[in-house]
């Protein structure tokens, strides 16, 4: 999940003070913690549960949108994260990592090994005609932020390509997101509302073909497009990557691309308030009753293994696959070890994970499976990336 811009490589980091991306990743990581303590503190516990139940409720003449607090950050800030996934993917289409087949293919074959492997393993352990079934997606995602924030603990001790490799392989593995919530996390559809949806769609491409370099018109259309597809049934954070799509790359009168300008404004805001909180919303698991009987069972296991073994194998597999047959260019400057443990790294999908888990299922039980198979998967994969890169030596290369 690409919650870090590349921007965070191509300036030397502080010489006090942690990376950006490590921060990051650590107030993720403290938010999470936070979710989890406020769920199984006894005196804490009612006043979250009462902060995530409570209900906001937004009414503009006969549209009423009433929805508990929790709906609101995933449905209505998931929908802002979206939007600056979709800036970041057109932006490195156009000039950054996937610009050119050449640059873009091993994180590409990587990335689909990457959601290919974690899926069908999932789907053994649960049955591919059960009701878990429906779940097979959740291992496939990739916290970017988690990620880079390990990685960024390293800091030049692994090769500036590697970091290039795993932000490129995020950006993929957004996009196959996407295009899997779009396809087959869909609820009942409304007619009216996805043609009306459609009508702001078109005008926001028709604003970027005219040229229109401001941002007004695109936010104002932006809100029309967000409430029309809360109301169609498709979900709400789709809204968020057309709008991403439609802002225009190319530069203004005053040289400013909008594009560039609205990644590098929404940065700090996803980084430090939008994921936390997320994290803290939907990380709440109860550890009262948790049991080796809980970890075992087959979607808690199944995600599990998902992320912590299909997440190496795909990554891992595919891309050294791809360098061994002449398909992709392997990183200069890093040896086979780091490769895998940046691959390693790559199964860490917290957030990503919750959020379609809480898309595939709705009761508490199946709930509480998919955060305890999301939390040991993401932690037993940073573990272990982590204990990787930090015996791996660079410049070995890879072989022959």
């Amino acid at each position: 999940m690409t919650d870090t811009s590349v921007q965070t490589f191509d300036k030397k980091p502080p010489s006090s003070g942690l990376d950006p991306a490590a921060k990051a990743g650590l107030l993720l990581a403290a938010a999470a913690v936070l979710g989890v303590l406020s769920e199984n503190i006894g005196a804490v516990r009612p006043l979250y549960d009462s902060f995530l139940t409570t209900n906001v409720t937004v009414a503009v003449g006969e549209l009423v949108i009433d929805k508990p607090l929790l709906l609101w950050i995933n449905d209505g800030l998931m929908a802002i994260f979206f939007l600056l996934v979709a800036l970041e993917i057109k932006r490195e289409v156009y000039e950054g990592a996937l610009s050119t087949w050449r640059r873009a293919a091993l994180p590409v074959y990587a990335a689909i090994g990457g959601m290919a492997i974690p899926a069908l393993i999932f789907l053994g352990v649960v049955g591919w005609e059960s009701e878990e079934a429906r779940g097979w997606a959740i291992p496939a995602a990739t916290d970017i932020a988690f990620a880079l924030g390990v990685l960024s603990l390293f800091g030049k001790r692994v090769p500036a390509e590697l970091k290039t490799f795993l932000l490129a392989l995020a950006v993929v593995d957004d996009l196959g997101a996407i295009i899997i919530i779009a396809i087959f996390y869909t609820s009942k559809l409304s007619i009216a509302a996805l043609m009306m949806a459609l009508l702001a769609g078109i005008g926001l491409l028709a604003l970027n073909l005219s040229g229109v370099k401001r941002f007004t018109p695109y936010v104002l259309l932006g809100i029309i497009l967000w409430v029309c597809v809360l109301k169609s049934g498709v979900h709400a954070t789709l809204a968020g990557v057309a709008l991403g799509f439609a802002i225009p790359l190319q530069a203004d009168a005053n040289g400013k691309s909008p594009a560039k300008s609205a990644e590098h404004g929404l940065h700090p805001w996803i980084a430090m308030l939008v994921m936390p909180l997320f994290a803290f919303a939907n990380a709440g698991v109860p550890l009262e009753g948790l049991s080796l009987e809980l970890l075992l069972a087959p979607l808690s296991l199944a995600i599990m293994l998902g992320l912590f073994v299909g997440k190496q194998i795909g990554v891992f597999g595919f891309a050294y696959a791809a360098i061994k047959l002449g398909l992709a260019d392997r990183p200069k400057e890093a040896s086979i070890m780091q490769l895998y443990g940046v691959s390693l790294l790559a199964g860490i999908g917290f957030t990503m994970s919750l959020f379609i888990g809480a898309l595939a299922y709705v009761d508490p039980e199946h709930q509480t499976l998919v955060r305890i198979g999301v939390i040991s998967g993401s932690i037993l994969s940073g573990g272990l990336g982590a204990l990787i890169l930090a015996f791996a030596k660079r410049r070995v290369p890879l072989a022959a």
